[in-house]
């Protein structure tokens, strides 16, 4: 299956240069998801995994429905102030400022090897922040599942060691 063909294209979003890469197409049909599953699944299915985390908002889904495939639990990384109880959080800079993103102090327990999924890998600030915050917990980072990279932002750099999964690669 060709998801680049599936995958809209919005030039200038959120703001004038950018194009956004929309993947509410692929959410849509479900041979696209059943594919991307799929895909991730065969990838890493040699691997060592306890646990999925997905990362907010998109990286839910992936996560959710590999946790199924893979019959492991799964855990979220958010935005600061959107988890309940106590939480491990870790600001991070991000294009223009900072961001935080948190994690359930009890989300992963030590030793746990963790797969996280997200949308969309860009310059790597979000998804380093997710395993360094795995990481704080006592988790190992099994790798990263993206559905979309902009290479062209570099964000494996920020990701260094990880194994990364891209399944569509714009340049």
């Amino acid at each position: 299956m060709n998801l680049k063909s599936i995958i809209r294209e919005f030039p200038d979003f959120p703001k004038a240069g950018i194009i956004f890469r929309d993947i509410s197409p692929v959410l849509k049909d479900p041979n696209a998801i059943k594919f991307v599953i799929d895909q991730f699944y065969e990838f890493y299915k040699n691997r060592k995994i306890d646990l999925l985390a997905g990362i907010e908002s998109r990286g839910f889904i992936f996560a959710s429905i590999l946790a199924v495939r893979f019959g492991k639990g799964c855990v979220m990384i958010r935005k600061q102030g959107k988890l309940p109880g106590k939480t491990v959080s870790l600001e991070y800079d991000i294009e223009y400022g900072s961001a935080t993103m948190e994690i359930q102090q009890d989300a992963v327990s030590r030793g746990e090897n963790v797969l996280i999924a997200d949308d969309l890998l860009a310059t790597g600030g979000t998804a380093r922040a997710a395993a360094q915050l795995i990481e704080r917990l006592g988790g190992k980072v099994s790798g990263f599942a993206f559905v979309v990279e902009l290479a062209a932002l570099n964000g494996r750099d920020l990701i260094k060691g990880y194994e990364v999964h891209s399944l569509v690669t714009y340049t």
